[in-house]
């Protein structure tokens, strides 16, 4: 079985005044969408098969907007972990290594930052059932899109 991780901690600062510490920008709904980034990222994996009603990682300042967004979608089956203090992405995906293993050691985990805009839903579902064989050997699979500019503040996968 898959877990899905969503990380939906942070600040969004890149997008102040717009982002604020109680409002970041995963929670945002956008003029162009109708979801939030956390919705559109929860709706992304929905119904996919062989896979578990996610585990949310947020801030405490945070427990309501996602509580709230959940509901919203009628979406209440899943886990919410508060992290004490934030610290970032790699402590958050301990967790809920530590979370997935005490239910089922052989649980893979599919980690989902809630901010990213994933436009192929398809694609990307397909790339994550592609991409089950070899985390089941073991191996750590990164997700990449190829960059339609260059940006060296959100780094490369070679």
């Amino acid at each position: 079985m898959i877990l899905p991780v969503i990380i939906a901690g942070g600040v969004g600062s890149r997008l102040w005044p717009v982002s604020k510490n109680l409002l970041p920008k995963q929670f945002i709904c956008f003029p162009q969408f109708e979801e939030s980034l956390f919705q559109k990222t929860v709706n992304r994996i929905a119904g996919m098969p062989n896979v578990l009603p996610p585990l949310v990682i947020c801030g405490k300042s945070h427990h309501s907007l996602v509580n709230e967004q959940l509901h919203s979608m009628k979406q209440t089956a899943g886990t919410i972990m508060l992290e004490p203090h934030g610290r970032g992405t790699a402590p958050a995906c301990a967790m809920a290594a530590l979370h997935a293993k005490q239910k089922d050691p052989e649980t893979l985990l599919l980690v989902l930052p809630a901010d990213h805009l994933i436009r192929d839903s398809a694609g990307f579902r397909h790339a994550i059932q592609a991409a089950v064989p070899a985390a089941l050997q073991r191996y750590l699979v990164t997700f990449g899109i190829k960059p339609e500019t260059s940006s060296t503040g959100y780094g490369y996968i070679k």
